[in-house]
C-alpha cells in the first residue's frame, strides 16, 4: 500500500504546480490598466440642400362639425397646390390633428367662481413638408397661407445626404481628441500610449438661423429665406494606453 499511496502524493503535488505558477500571472493581469481618456470634439459645415416646413390651418366655427368643415377645405386646397407644384407625395406627412372646444371664462360674481361657456370649436391640421428644392421656399410659404396656412412652425435646413460632412466631424474630433492626450501626458510627465477605445457620440445638426411664422397674414411676394449653412456636430471619446 505505501507506494500507491507515494504515487497519490506526487501526483496532487505535480497537478498543484500549474495552479501554483499561473497565480503570479492572474495577479498580474488584475492589474489595473493605466490609462488616459479624453473627449474630442469636430465640426463640419454644408450648405442645405433640403428644408423640412411644418404648415397649419387652425379655424374656428360655432360647431365642431363647422370648423372641421372649413379646416378639411382650406387643407385639401394646400395639399393638391404643394401637389401640383412638383412636392411627392413621400414628402407630404401629416403631423397633427386636434379638434378642441373653446370655452369663456366669466370673471366672479360676488367672490364665486362662474361656470365656464361652450364658445365653439378649434380645429388644427399641420402637415409637414420636406422641401427638396430651397428655390421654392419661400414661394410655397407665400401660397400656402393665400391658401389657409395660418400657423407655422420653424424651418430646419439640412441634407439629405450629410455623410461627407460627418465624416470630416469625424476626423476633426479625433484630431483634437490626440492633441488633448499628448497634452495631458506631456503635463503629467508620462509617456502616451497606444489607443485603446474610441467611442462616438450621436453625431447632431448644431442649432442654426431659421424662418419661423406664426399666425401669417398674405403676403405679396414670396417670403424670403436664407438657409445659410448647415453645421454637424461629432464628439468621440478616445482612451489612450499610459506606458511604464
Amino acid at each position: 500500500m505505501a507506494p500507491i499511496l507515494s504515487k497519490t502524493v506526487l501526483m496532487t503535488a505535480l497537478l498543484a504546480l500549474p495552479m501554483a505558477a499561473a497565480a503570479p500571472v492572474l495577479a498580474q493581469e488584475a492589474k489595473p490598466r493605466e490609462v488616459i481618456s479624453v473627449t474630442g470634439d469636430g465640426e463640419s459645415s454644408m450648405a442645405p440642400d433640403m428644408a423640412i416646413v411644418t404648415l397649419s390651418v387652425v379655424k374656428q366655427a360655432k360647431t365642431a362639425r363647422e370648423a372641421l368643415d372649413e379646416n378639411n377645405k382650406a387643407m385639401k386646397d394646400v395639399l393638391d397646390s404643394l401637389k401640383s407644384g412638383g412636392i411627392a407625395e413621400r414628402d407630404l406627412q401629416t403631423s397633427g390633428f386636434s379638434i378642441q372646444p373653446q370655452y369663456n371664462y366669466p370673471q366672479p360674481v360676488d367672490g364665486q367662481q362662474q361656470q365656464p361657456q361652450l364658445i365653439g370649436y378649434q380645429t388644427i391640421n399641420a402637415v409637414t413638408v420636406r422641401l427638396r428644392d430651397l428655390a421654392k421656399l419661400g414661394q410655397v410659404i407665400d401660397q400656402s397661407v393665400t391658401l389657409g396656412i395660418n400657423q407655422g412652425g420653424d424651418i430646419q435646413f439640412t441634407n439629405d445626404k450629410p455623410e461627407a460632412a460627418l465624416e470630416e466631424a469625424r476626423k476633426n474630433a479625433v484630431t483634437e481628441a490626440v492633441k488633448k492626450a499628448k497634452t495631458l501626458s506631456e503635463a503629467a510627465g508620462v509617456k502616451l500610449g497606444r489607443i485603446i477605445e474610441i467611442n462616438e457620440n450621436e453625431p447632431r445638426p448644431l442649432p442654426q438661423p431659421a424662418y419661423r411664422a406664426t399666425m401669417m397674414k398674405e403676403a405679396d411676394a414670396a417670403v424670403p429665406v436664407q438657409g445659410g449653412e448647415t453645421t454637424y456636430h461629432v464628439s468621440v471619446t478616445v482612451t489612450f494606453a499610459i506606458e511604464p
